[in-house]
């Protein structure tokens, strides 16, 4: 439905529209108000006996990791395991237990209040219903498996991030060690920082701040009189009014958020003296950090570029990063309009949405290749068990990454083809942070590709290599084509495909990856009995038993491939 276009019709529509408004929030927050101490209960208790059952293992084997591992000197090893491992060690469970209150209250609060109003939007049969039901059984069933995310990511996250520190890097890779005569001069420019930059930002940050004000304002009324932006629903009309009365407020937390990070910009001028190994640039950075600031805010804020204040260059290598202005691009040059900006925000994909999207194509494209005898019943049962090879766990998701990549660099896009209607791109692409230490390897090796000019047989030996972690009994007895003949070209795709198998790798830490991959290995387990009848089923193990089986605790971290698989492989062929 079409929004009301005028300001008396909108006027009207928003009077309506508030007796039904006042009834959904009374709703909404009685829902909430039943709901919060159950939820709150399940996700503190819970998270509090992962977190209180697993902190002898995490003491212990954190400490053992750092003290055996070979990328770190032994004065790095000696502070951290006397400075910081001590603090983080006796923290972290009262962060963990102090976080889980905190979030299950809100999520048990907000999660039924905001749900009751969503309950009128859609096509709905009976929205009264809807409006009492919705939000609640959901409520309960995220807050188990928020619990659920947790266990993972101690228990599987944890101990794979231990596995790489423990991994030998390359014969010419040095191990990280403190150089104490730099540590002076860091420790001065900081100090030197701190005393200069906590004043100076907070003094462009207030100067600044009325500026921020009026603006917002100008903005949020725009957007009222022309029901655009957050006004363009009629539900969201009070929100977004409400947003204009505490707008004052989020000023005020903006200015506060400026301080409390001007300690961190002045404090950074110990990283630059201690990389550059000069006190010089490190006192460069404290003059310069004052105009990197101050184009950041005007960027936000949309106000002319450039700066009055001095930049001089505080590396001895000027990288792109500091050679280039952090201004925005030219197409952001002008302040987007409202009609374009709720475009984009509708085209905008969502982390959660891809990652579902990579499970689901994983499992279409598992579900062929146990047609085709490629993925084997073996595999299937080692990666229930997080053991052996890693063709489901990391070679199945990485293999798809990899088709999308061969189907961008074909048709040449700009960004990756998730699907045939749907292209992941800089302006759609999710505004999380942590997505972009995904997204921008994965465009450079998109480019890789592309510059590669690959062949049909050599994109098969890629997609073999990629699928089968390079496990070399497996690739043998595989029918995808022969590998290159030229040594360069086969070093080339080995590199791209450990490469694309790091990245993954990396994915599967990501806190909701476990609960998606065991739903994943279900379904091709159902399938591969489907087709190939009922596998015989190995004794379940204990969570101990497979915690002390655990590849880490040999000793020998595995990438998931090499002498690790070849080695769990004997194991299984002598038992």
């Amino acid at each position: 439905m079409e929004p009301p276009t005028g300001f008396c019709a909108s006027l009207l529509t928003f009077i309506r529209f508030l007796p039904f408004f006042i009834g959904l929030l009374i709703l909404g927050n009685l829902k909430g108000v039943i709901f919060c101490p159950l939820v709150c209960a399940i996700i503190t208790i819970g998270n509090s006996l992962i977190m209180v059952g697993l902190w002898p293992v995490h003491f212990v084997w954190t400490y053992y990791c750092v003290v055996r591992t070979k990328q770190l000197g032994p004065f790095v090893k000696l502070l951290i395991c006397t400075c910081v491992l001590p603090v983080l060690v006796s923290f972290w469970p009262v962060v963990v237990i102090i976080g889980s209150l905190v979030g299950g209250a809100l999520y048990g609060y907000l999660s039924p209040t905001f749900a009751t109003f969503e309950a009128i939007k859609g096509e709905k049969d009976d929205k009264l219903y809807h409006c009492f039901i919705d939000g609640t059984w959901s409520t309960i069933q995220g807050s188990c498996m928020a619990v659920r995310d947790v266990k993972d990511v101690c228990f599987y996250s944890y101990f794979s991030v231990m596995d790489d520190l423990l991994q030998k890097g390359p014969p010419d890779t040095k191990y990280y060690e403190i150089r104490l005569l730099d540590l002076p001069g860091a420790f001065t420019a900081a100090f030197i920082g701190i005393l200069v930059d906590v004043p100076g930002i907070s003094f462009v940050a207030l100067l600044k701040a009325p500026y921020m004000l009026f603006r917002g304002w100008q903005r949020l009324f725009q957007d009222l009189i022309g029901r655009e932006g957050p006004f363009l629903e009629t539900i969201c009309v009070p929100f977004a009014g409400l947003a204009i009365l505490l707008w004052p407020l989020a000023v005020f937390l903006a200015i506060l958020a400026s301080m409390l990070a001007s300690f961190l910009f002045g404090a950074y001028a110990a990283v630059v003296a201690y990389q550059e190994s000069s006190f010089v640039l490190g006192l460069r950075y404290v003059v310069a950090a004052l105009s990197i600031y101050d184009e950041y805010i005007n960027d936000i804020l949309y106000m002319p570029e450039g700066t009055c204040f001095p930049r001089p260059h505080y590396r001895r290598k000027v990288d792109r990063a500091d050679s280039v202005s952090i201004s925005r691009p030219s197409s952001f040059r002008k302040a987007p309009s409202r009609t374009s900006s709720m475009k984009t925000n509708i085209a905008e994909l969502k982390s959660l949405e891809l990652l579902d999207a990579l499970f689901k194509e994983s499992c279409r494209v598992g579900e062929k290749m146990i047609s085709e005898g490629l993925i084997t019943g073996k595999d299937i049962e080692e990666a229930k068990y997080s053991k052996g090879s890693n063709v489901i766990t990391i070679g199945l998701p990485a293999y798809c990454l990899l088709q999308g990549l061969l189907r961008s660099a074909k048709v040449n896009s700009d960004g990756i083809l998730i699907s045939d209607d749907t292209e992941l791109t800089t302006t759609n692409r999710p505004r999380d942070k942590f997505f972009d230490w995904f997204f921008n390897p994965l465009l450079i090796m998109k480019e890789q590709i592309k510059a590669e000019n690959l062949s049909a047989s050599e994109e098969d030996y890629l997609c073999k290599l990629v699928l089968l972690s390079g496990d070399a009994e497996r690739l043998k007895k595989s029918s995808i084509g022969p590998a290159p003949e030229s040594e360069v070209k086969r070093a080339e795709l080995d590199a791209l495909a450990r490469r694309l198998q790091g990245i993954t790798k990396s994915m599967t830490r990501f806190p909701t990856f476990k609960r998606r991959f065991d739903d994943l290995v279900k379904a091709l387990s159902n399938d591969h009995a489907e087709k190939h009848g009922a596998p015989t089923m190995t004794r379940s193990k204990s969570a101990y038993a497979r915690l002390m089986n655990l590849k880490s605790f040999k000793g020998t971290g595995t990438n998931g491939s090499g002498q690790g698989s070849e080695h769990a492989r004997d194991e299984e062929n002598s038992r």
